[in-house]
C-alpha cells in the first residue's frame, strides 16, 4: 500500500454528470436502454429475452436470456449483476443488455440479469439483498420444475446443477457479498458451480500504487470511485468497511467454502492492485482460482472495444463449460 493521495480539485458530481438532491436522492446521467425481445424479430438476433418481476415490494425485476441458435443439452445458468458503482446503470441499459445477450449466445447459457436497487436511495446491503432474491428465485424455479411448475422458458432448457454467479465491477462485489450469505442457505437442488468476478469494484482507506498512479487515464477516476463508495456504503462507514475492502473482512471458514472462481483484471484499472490482492486472498484460503490478468486496458474497456469484449465472452464460456 502507499500513502494517501492528494485530493482532487475536480467536482466528481460534474465528472459523472450527476446531481445529489437535498432529500438524498440522485439525478443520474441518462443511458441508452434496450427493451426485452421475447419474440424473434430479425435474422441477426442472438437471443430471446423477457422481463419478469423479482420482488414486488422492492420493485426489482430480472431479464432472462436464452439463445436463438440451436444447442445440445441443457444450458447452465448465469445469474448476472451489472456494474455502475452501485449508483447507476440498469439491466435495461443497452451496453448491459448486449453483454448479457452475447454471453448467452456465445457460451451458450441461460442468463438471469438482475435489476437491483441503487444507492444512495438504497444503500448497501440493499443490492446484496436483491442478489439473494435472485438466487432464491432460481432455487424456487428448480423446485417447481420437479412438478412442471417453473417458468416455461426454463422448462427442459436449464441445468439447475450448473449455476454460476457473475458480476462486472460493482456486480463483482455484489457476487462476493451475496454468495457468502447463500452459503448459509439450503439451496437444494441448485448447485452454485462457480463465481465470475469481472473487474470487481473494490476500495479501501489506504491508497494503493495503482490508485495513486491512475494506470490508465480512461479508467475510473479516484474521485469518482470515492464518490460512489460514499453514496453506496451504510451511513457513517468508511472505505475499510467489509462491503468495500474485501481483503480480511470475512471469516476464513466461509471463504474456504466458496466454489471455483474466475477473476478478470485489466492492467490499466486503478483497482488492479486490490483485484490482484483479492485473488491472492481466495487462493490463500484454498479456493480454486482461474486468473485472467491482462496487460493494459482499463475499467470497462469491453464496452468500447469489440476485441476485448470477445475475450470476455470466451473467458466466460471456457470457465462455464470447462
Amino acid at each position: 500500500m502507499a500513502s494517501q493521495s492528494q485530493p482532487s480539485n475536480s467536482d466528481p458530481f460534474k465528472i459523472q454528470t450527476m446531481t445529489l438532491n437535498s432529500n438524498g436522492s440522485l439525478i443520474r446521467p441518462t443511458f441508452p436502454t434496450t427493451p426485452a425481445t421475447p419474440e424473434l424479430i430479425g435474422d441477426s438476433q442472438l437471443t430471446l429475452s423477457k422481463d419478469i418481476p423479482l420482488n414486488p415490494t422492492t420493485s426489482t425485476f430480472i431479464r432472462l436470456y436464452r439463445p436463438v441458435s440451436p444447442y445440445t443439452g441443457k444450458l447452465p445458468i448465469i445469474i448476472y449483476f451489472h456494474g455502475g458503482g452501485f449508483i447507476y446503470a440498469s439491466a435495461t441499459s443497452t451496453s448491459i443488455h448486449l453483454t448479457c445477450s452475447n454471453i448467452s449466445a456465445n457460451s451458450p447459457a441461460f442468463v438471469v440479469s438482475v435489476e437491483y436497487r441503487l444507492a444512495p436511495e438504497h444503500r448497501l446491503p440493499a443490492a446484496y439483498d436483491d442478489g439473494m432474491d435472485a438466487i432464491r428465485w432460481v432455487c424456487d424455479q428448480a423446485k417447481k420444475s420437479k412438478v412442471n411448475g417453473c417458468d416455461d422458458w426454463l422448462t427442459d432448457v436449464v441445468d439447475f446443477s450448473k449455476v454460476y454467479l457473475m458480476g462486472t465491477s460493482a456486480g463483482g462485489n455484489l457476487v462476493y457479498n451475496a454468495v457468502l450469505r447463500a452459503l448459509d442457505l439450503d439451496l437444494e437442488p441448485v448447485m452454485i458451480e462457480g463465481l465470475i468476478f469481472d473487474q470487481p469494484f473494490l476500495g479501501g482507506v489506504e491508497r494503493t500504487k495503482g490508485e495513486i498512479g491512475v494506470v490508465d487515464e480512461r479508467s475510473l477516476s479516484l474521485a469518482a470511485t470515492d464518490l460512489m463508495w460514499s453514496m453506496a456504503l451504510p451511513l457513517g462507514c468508511n472505505r475499510d468497511h467489509e462491503y468495500c475492502n474485501l481483503v480480511g473482512g470475512q471469516p476464513d471458514e466461509k471463504i474456504e467454502r466458496l466454489p471455483a472462481c474466475l477473476i478478470r483484471v485489466n492492467g490499466g484499472d486503478l483497482m488492479v492492485d486490490r483485484q490482484k490482492d483479492f485473488a491472492k486472498l481466495l487462493e490463500a484460503r484454498g479456493v480454486q482460482v482461474t486468473r485472467k490478468f491482462y496487460e493494459g486496458g482499463y475499467h470497462g474497456v469491453e464496452v468500447f472495444d469489440p476485441e476485448k469484449a470477445r475475450i470476455l465472452y470466451d473467458d466466460v464460456k471456457n470457465f462455464v463449460l470447462k
